[in-house]
C-alpha cells in the first residue's frame, strides 16, 4: 500500500489532519478562560470531541472492507471494533466535563491502540501511525484541559 499512495496523499491527510485540531485547540482555552461562555465552549469541545472520536472508527470500517491482504479474522475484528468508538462518544455528550473527558480520552487511547494492533498485520502507510499518534495527543490534552471548566453551581 505504501508504494500505491503518491506524496501527496500523506500532505493532504497531514493537512486535514492538523486542520482538525483546530476546534479543539480553540475551544479548550476558550472554555477556561471566557467565564462568561465557559460551558458553551465546553459543550462545544465535547460534542466534536465525540464527532472526532465517531469519525476515526470509520478508519477501521474502511480497512476492514478495502486492505489487502487481510484475512477474515482481522476483517470481521476491524468491523466490530469501528462501531465502538461511537458507543463510546455518544454517552460523553449528556456527561459533565470530568466525566466526558475521561470517556472520550479514553475512547481515543483506545483506537489508537487498536490502530497499532491493525498496523502489525496490515500494510498501512509508514506516515499514518505517526500521524494518529500526534492527533490523538494533542486531541487528548485539550480534552483534559477542557475537563476544567467550572460550572456554575
Amino acid at each position: 500500500m505504501n508504494a500505491l499512495l503518491p506524496d501527496s496523499v500523506r500532505r493532504t491527510a497531514n493537512r486535514l489532519g492538523y486542520a482538525g485540531l483546530i476546534p479543539f485547540v480553540v475551544l479548550a482555552p476558550a472554555s477556561l478562560l471566557d467565564a462568561h461562555h465557559g460551558i458553551t465552549w465546553s459543550d462545544a469541545l465535547f460534542a466534536y470531541g465525540a464527532v472526532i472520536l465517531s469519525f476515526v472508527c470509520a478508519l477501521h470500517w474502511g480497512f476492514a472492507m478495502a486492505l489487502p491482504g487481510l484475512d477474515e479474522r482481522t476483517r470481521v475484528r476491524s468491523l466490530l471494533w469501528s462501531v465502538v468508538p461511537s458507543l463510546i462518544a455518544w454517552p460523553a455528550l449528556l456527561l459533565v466535563p470530568s466525566d466526558a473527558a475521561v470517556l472520550l480520552v479514553l475512547g481515543f487511547v483506545l483506537h489508537y491502540v487498536q490502530d497499532r494492533r491493525l498496523a502489525r498485520v496490515a500494510d498501512l502507510p509508514g506516515w499514518y501511525l505517526p500521524l494518529r499518534l500526534r492527533l490523538t495527543t494533542v486531541a487528548c490534552i485539550a480534552l483534559i484541559a477542557g475537563a476544567f471548566v467550572q460550572w456554575p453551581y
